[in-house]
C-alpha cells in the first residue's frame, strides 16, 4: 500500500511539473504559454514543450506577446547579442493575402502531391495530404509530424544583412514561399540556424544547397570570404 502510494505522489508530480511546463495551441492556433490570460481558458489544444516549437509547428503569438516572451520559454536571454529575435521577422506564420490561409497551410497546400482535407469548410487549417519531404524522400500524410523549414533561416539571413531590413521586408523574407519547405519537424529542428557549410540534409543536398544560394542572392544576403569558400567548396561536393 505504502509503495502503491508513493507511486502515486510520484505520478502526481510528474504531471503537474509537465502540466506547469506545456505551452497550449488552442484551436485557432493561437500559442499560450503561462503568462497569457488565456491560458486555464484554454482546454481543447495541442501541447507544446515551449513557446518557440509551438511557432514552428504553424502557431502564433497571442496580441501584445513581445520577444521576450519567447525569451522566457526558452531560458535565453531576449534577442541574441546580435539583436536577433522571432518578433523581428513577424508574429509566427502571416496570412499576407487575408484569405484565412496563413503562410504555412499555403506552403502545405502547394507542395501536397495529393488531395489536401481542412479542418472545416472555411479551408484555413490543412489537417491531411501527402507530402514528399524534400529532406529525406518519405512521404508524410500528418502535417502535425511536418515544420515548415525557412531554406535561408531567419538568423542566418539576420546575421547575413537582414538586420538592416524595415520589418515589412523581414517579414516578407519569412513567409515568402520561395524560402519554405515542408520537411520533417525533427530534421528542421535539427538544422536550426545552421547554413549548408554547416548542415545539409540527407536528401537532395544539391538542389538544397542551390535553392539556397537562389534565396540568399535574390534577398542580397552577403557572406564572408570564408564563407563564401566554404560555400563553393560544399557546392562543388555536393553537385559534381
Amino acid at each position: 500500500m505504502l509503495k502503491r502510494f508513493a507511486l502515486l505522489a510520484v505520478t502526481a508530480t510528474f504531471a503537474a511539473t509537465s502540466h506547469a511546463a506545456t505551452v497550449k495551441q488552442s484551436s485557432s492556433g493561437i500559442c499560450h504559454d503561462q503568462s497569457s490570460s488565456y491560458y486555464e481558458r484554454t482546454k481543447n489544444f495541442k501541447p507544446f514543450n515551449s513557446l518557440d516549437a509551438c511557432l514552428r509547428a504553424g502557431g502564433r503569438l497571442p496580441k501584445g506577446y513581445s520577444s521576450s516572451s519567447i525569451a522566457s520559454s526558452r531560458n535565453t536571454p531576449a534577442a541574441t547579442s546580435s539583436g536577433y529575435s522571432r518578433e523581428q521577422f513577424g508574429r509566427g506564420w502571416a496570412d499576407m493575402d487575408g484569405d484565412c490561409q496563413n503562410s504555412r497551410h499555403e506552403a502545405l497546400i502547394a507542395q501536397s502531391t495529393g488531395q489536401v482535407r481542412f479542418k472545416t469548410g472555411r479551408e484555413c487549417r490543412v489537417v491531411a495530404g501527402r507530402w514528399i519531404s524534400p529532406f529525406t524522400g518519405a512521404v508524410i500524410h500528418d502535417p502535425s509530424a511536418i515544420d515548415i523549414d525557412h531554406v535561408v533561416p531567419l538568423k542566418w539571413a539576420w546575421d547575413h544583412g537582414a538586420a538592416n531590413w524595415s520589418r515589412a521586408q523581414r517579414e516578407r523574407f519569412a513567409n515568402d514561399p520561395a524560402n519554405l519547405l515542408s520537411v520533417e519537424a525533427s530534421l528542421n529542428r535539427q538544422k536550426g540556424a545552421k547554413g549548408p557549410d554547416q548542415w545539409l540534409p540527407p536528401a537532395n543536398q544539391c538542389q538544397y544547397v542551390l535553392r539556397f544560394t537562389r534565396v540568399m542572392k535574390t534577398y542580397k544576403l552577403k557572406l564572408s570570404p570564408a564563407e563564401e569558400r566554404r560555400l563553393t567548396q560544399t557546392r562543388s561536393r555536393v553537385c559534381g
